[in-house]
């Protein structure tokens, strides 16, 4: 994991990052709209830093969501978070659930986790660790702060993607379907206190869509 990269060679990489633009909801092959999903988290604000307990170092559970109405004609909902700010060509993805109902209006704390099935019976895919569920933040001590954006998308139909997908198949399913999008970040880096205000739900922003 990546908080086992010296901090020397995490400052060394400081300026190498994939970069907001390489974010789901940035790829102009999706064809974002301008339609927006109120994306919220009881637990720490929007642009707020992320409490321990949703890092790997603490206990690395998911956080909890919240988010508002969504247009009519919503079939399904699907959300993919990604760590732009990762020394790596794309984001590091740290979840992926898919096929959502229309009518959830939430995700419970910790409930982003391996359902090992897919299809009709589970929802949830493949992080960047190639394993299901929720990969906690973990960034290289040096690297500085570290973006996590939570896109949630309203689409217009409801498809199989089976077992586990990537962010590759996520993409493509999505692509072309989407009436409404959401956006909320979190923040994390190492050798940072955590934030003594961060209790209450606040509407998402912080990053533009167009």
């Amino acid at each position: 994991m990546l908080e086992h990269i010296p901090e020397w060679l995490g400052a060394l990489l400081r300026d190498r990052r994939a970069g907001h633009e390489t974010l789901v909801s940035a790829d102009p092959a999706i064809r974002l709209g301008a339609d927006r999903i109120e994306l919220s988290s009881p637990a720490f604000p929007s642009g707020g830093r992320l409490p321990i307990r949703f890092t790997a170092d603490g206990e690395g559970m998911s956080p909890p969501l919240i988010w508002g109405d969504v247009p009519q004609g919503t079939a399904s909902l699907a959300l993919i978070v990604e760590d732009p700010d990762a020394p790596a060509a794309k984001p590091l993805v740290h979840a992926i659930v898919w096929d959502m109902p229309a009518d959830e209006r939430g995700i419970a704390e910790g409930a982003i986790v391996r359902d090992g099935v897919g299809g009709e019976d589970g929802n949830v895919g493949r992080n960047s660790f190639l394993q299901e569920g929720w990969l906690p933040p973990d960034p290289p001590s040096g690297h500085g702060e570290h973006d996590y954006v939570f896109q949630l998308f309203a689409l217009s139909g409801r498809r199989d993607l089976g077992s586990s997908p990537g962010r590759g198949a996520f993409v493509d399913a999505i692509a072309g379907r989407i009436l409404a999008a959401g956006l909320l970040i979190g923040t994390y880096s190492r050798g940072e206190p955590a934030e003594t205000n961060a209790g209450a739900a606040v509407g998402a922003g912080g990053l533009a869509m167009g």
